[in-house]
């Protein structure tokens, strides 16, 4: 039986606040694409503090002032996954340090040029709907 699965993602802004955080993903499923940091929430962790976590441990930055966006249904039948992606936003602040095995490359980089790489999972229409809610 196949199960759905909780993860969070964060859009991670820069200090200044005009760019966001993108991470290169060293591992299947969608390896070498960029995507919004994130993962899945560990049993009995709240989603404030899986976003923090998992941001940290990918990225080395830490996630100031985050606030709740909405959740995304992720669901993809070629590889079986289906999960509920709660989404937030914040500030960055810490050196980047790729985590090693998950993320060949982190880059702060515009909306625009997010949209210009190949996003994995859903992240253009993430990255989308933030820029929209910001303008």
């Amino acid at each position: 039986m196949n199960h759905i699965r909780a993860t969070v993602g964060a859009i991670v802004l820069n200090e200044s606040g005009d760019k966001l955080l993108l991470a290169r993903r060293a591992h299947t499923p969608f390896e070498g694409m960029w995507c919004i940091p994130g993962g899945h929430i560990e049993f009995g962790e709240h989603p404030d503090d899986a976003v923090r976590r998992e941001v940290f441990e990918e990225t080395g930055i830490s996630l100031t002032s985050c606030r709740f966006i909405r959740f995304y249904s992720e669901y993809y039948e070629f590889m079986q996954w289906h999960a509920v992606a709660l989404i937030y936003a914040g500030t960055g602040t810490g050196a980047l340090v790729p985590q090693p095995g998950e993320v060949s490359e982190l880059a702060f980089v515009t909306v625009e040029e997010a949209m210009s790489r190949e996003l994995a999972f859903n992240h253009r229409d993430i990255i989308q709907d933030f820029a929209g809610q910001t303008e």
